[in-house]
Parts: structure tokens; C-alpha cells; sequence
């Protein structure tokens, strides 16, 4: 066949998206079909009904099935959730002397980098080999043919906790379907969103979705750092639930309609339409200033971003003038949010959609509800990780026989 199937199956807190498409053998990625539909079952990106999340899954495969018109046995599945980490480490050799640097010096370099690598009770995700240094000295994309005395490589570990991801998976199978790749949901938005400029000199995507806000940032090229905030768009919306004493359905109706991110003085002239819980028909309805709308939104919006400074800062990046920031996600679309961004942050941020696979329907280009999705589509398209052959997934001192003998004299002296 001059082509393969692939699919992408984005699991949220707030929404399913399936997206279905065909790769050609120049790797350019064609969508002939997706689905979307409310989640179940998922709570700030951690299943919390297998049942509920298992609905949600099929209802969103089959719609993209069907317009397809092609069935689906594997999916490429993202990872998101407050436990989401990612680990730094580094690996060095030397070289032979008088004789540049082939591929038997990368594959070496690389055999010593995932020997043996401790995720300690964690899946890993993504083991990324993040970029080269010849002798120490600048980075180097690619170090075949050069010479030198030593060869180092960053390798970038993408974590997710072992019983989580167990569950989610559970869902996967549920549903009749393999997982043939996986990879972090901020990780996918940033491949479909960032420009070639910003991946090399520095950003950082935030995915800001339901119930969680997911960020990588890249630079050279490359991601150099994960990590997800349990927060999103749904923590807003129950806010508004409690602050005015609606349906959670009609909470999410007033946030997209009339909520922003900040306040103006004319929002204390505008009237909303609210109504109260329990009570439905129009004669119930409450009449509110917008501006009290607003007041609930607005510190929830700035304790969001006041959660991703302190993560910029530990990756020591929230005083780096030139490095921007991309917005994307489903909550990303609420007005004046780009504005608080950038005010709390202090960088230049813009509003970002999936805009790297050419050819996309008008409904999905640029959607930043999509940008997960499409971004997985890429990364499948273009994958070339090479995953550890063996994984430590407990800590040291855990497991080993004698350990065991030595903790019953503890317990039982």
C-alpha cells in the first residue's frame, strides 16, 4: 500500500476527540475523518470511571469511524495529568581518535544514555534525545562527520505514574483498541501550534484545557521540560456554579457567552440572564451586572497563571525576556485571557491553533480545541524515539529478596 492508517485518540477532562488519517510513504499526514464528543468518567486528566470514560471513548471513535469509513484496531494516545514529570539527565564518550563521528559512535552514545534508566514506579513516556555537544562546546543538531575528543547527549524522560496510566489504558482496551504509540498532551499541542522560530529559540505551549493545563517548553529545537498544573476551564466553571448558584451546564453556557478574562466598566452596565438551580423555566430567571460574572472568572484565570510562573521559574526561565509563550487548549478561546497571560507572565504571548499539517479542514485549522489531536497525528507521522530496552521501574532498595527478609525482622523485632 503507498499508505498506512493512523489515528489519534485525544482523552480529556472535558472532551473525546478521535481523529483518523492516512500517512503516505512522503509522510504527509491526509485527516479523512474525526469525532468529538463531551467526556466522562475524567477528572483534572485522571480516570475516575472506567465505565463512563469507556462511552465517552467509543462514542468519539466510532462518529470518526464512520466518516471515515474505515474501521480503527490502534490509536496513538495522549498523557496528561497533575502527575506528569519529566527528568533531565546526560550521557557522555569519548571518541576515536583522527576519525569523525559516525553512526557506531551515536548508537553507543545512545546504548549508554537508556542503559539504565529509573522511572521509579512512574511509565515512561518519551525518552528524547534532546541535543549534542562536541567537546563541550555548543549545541549541535546533528554531529556525524565532525571531530572531536567527546560526544554528550541530553535525554529528556517524559513520566507518568504506573497505576494512572494503568487505568487509562484499562479505558484503551475497554473500548477494543491498542495503543501503538503514546505521547504528553502539551508535548502534541506544541508540535501542531509552535513555529519552526519558536521551538528553536525558545517557548513554552500551555494547553489549558478542562481540567488540566498542561506545558512544554522547547528550545533548539527540542523539549527540554514537562509538567501539568491540575487546574483548566472546569475549575472556572464551577466557580461561576457557586458564585451565582446555577447549573454547572448553564455555568459553562454563561462563561463562553459572556465571560472574560479581565474587567472594563462597562461590564457594570451589561446585563446577564441567570438561572437559579433547580429552576429552569424563564420566570425564574435572574438578571445580574456581567461585571459579576467577571469578578468570579478573573481571579481563577490569575491563579492559573500565577501556577505556570512558578513552573517557568523552576525551570528557570520566568526572567528570560526573549522566551514567548503559546495559549492553546479549549479555555485559551476566553476573551482578554492572552492579555492576563502576558501581564502576569511578563513575555510576549500569543494565542495558538493547530497550524503545521497543511490541508486541514477549516473547522480544524487553527482550533485550539484540536491542537492535542493534530499534534499526534504528526508526531506518529514523524516518529523516530528510541525507547530504553530495559526500565527500572521501582526504587533501589525495593524488591530484592534480601530487602524483604530484613523489613519482616523490622517489623516483627
Amino acid at each position: 500500500m503507498n499508505r498506512s492508517t493512523i489515528a489519534a485518540l485525544d482523552i480529556g477532562s472535558s472532551k473525546v476527540c478521535c481523529v483518523i488519517a492516512h500517512v503516505g510513504k512522503d509522510k504527509k499526514v491526509k485527516i479523512v475523518g474525526y469525532g468529538y464528543n463531551a467526556s466522562s468518567g475524567i477528572k483534572n486528566g485522571i480516570v475516575t470511571d472506567i465505565n463512563q470514560a469507556t462511552i465517552s471513548v467509543c462514542s468519539a471513535v466510532e462518529d470518526a469511524e464512520q466518516k471515515a469509513n474505515e474501521g480503527i484496531d490502534g490509536i496513538i494516545l495522549n498523557v496528561s495529568g497533575e502527575k506528569t514529570s519529566s527528568a533531565l539527565h546526560s550521557a557522555e564518550i569519548s571518541l576515536r581518535k583522527n576519525k569523525p563521528i559516525s553512526d557506531i559512535d551515536l548508537n553507543k552514545l545512545q546504548a549508554k544514555g537508556v542503559g539504565r534508566i529509573n522511572v521509579e514506579n512512574n511509565e515512561l513516556i518519551h525518552c528524547l534525545f534532546t541535543n549534542y555537544r562536541v567537546d563541550k562546546g555548543d549545541e549541535v543538531k546533528d554531529p556525524l562527520n565532525i571531530y572531536g575528543e567527546e560526544l554528550a547527549v541530553n535525554i529528556l524522560l517524559g513520566m507518568y505514574p504506573q497505576i494512572q496510566y494503568r487505568n487509562l489504558s484499562s479505558v484503551v482496551e475497554a473500548a477494543h483498541l491498542g495503543v501503538d504509540n503514546r505521547i504528553l498532551t502539551a508535548y502534541a499541542s506544541g508540535l501542531s501550534c509552535l513555529v519552526e522560530d519558536e521551538r528553536e529559540y525558545g517557548a513554552t505551549i500551555i494547553d489549558i484545557g478542562g481540567g488540566t493545563t498542561s506545558m512544554a517548553t522547547f528550545r533548539s529545537g527540542y523539549p527540554v521540560a514537562f509538567s501539568t498544573l491540575p487546574v483548566g476551564g472546569i475549575n472556572i466553571t464551577r466557580d461561576i456554579t457557586q458564585g451565582l448558584t446555577t447549573s454547572f451546564e448553564h455555568a459553562e453556557d454563561l462563561k463562553i457567552r459572556c465571560g472574560c478574562a479581565f474587567g472594563v466598566s462597562r461590564d457594570q452596565y451589561e446585563s446577564i440572564n441567570v438561572y437559579p438551580l433547580g429552576e429552569e423555566d424563564d420566570s425564574s430567571i435572574r438578571q445580574m451586572h456581567r461585571s459579576d460574572l467577571i469578578k468570579i472568572i478573573a481571579p481563577r484565570v490569575e491563579e492559573i497563571f500565577e501556577l505556570v510562573g512558578k513552573k517557568l521559574d523552576a525551570h528557570g526561565l520566568k526572567n528570560k525576556q526573549n522566551h514567548r509563550v503559546v495559549l492553546t487548549g479549549g479555555c485559551s478561546m476566553l476573551p482578554g485571557i492572552r492579555d492576563v497571560a502576558a501581564l502576569i507572565l511578563d513575555k510576549q504571548v500569543r494565542l495558538g491553533g493547530p497550524r503545521n499539517l497543511p490541508g486541514i479542514s477549516e473547522k480544524l485549522y487553527n482550533n485550539p480545541v484540536f491542537s492535542t489531536a493534530i499534534g499526534m497525528l504528526l508526531f506518529a507521522a514523524n516518529n523516530s524515539e528510541r525507547k530504553p530496552q530495559k526500565i527500572i521501574t521501582r526504587s533501589n532498595n525495593e524488591g530484592g529478596k534480601l530487602s524483604k527478609i530484613f523489613s519482616w525482622i523490622r517489623q516483627n523485632s
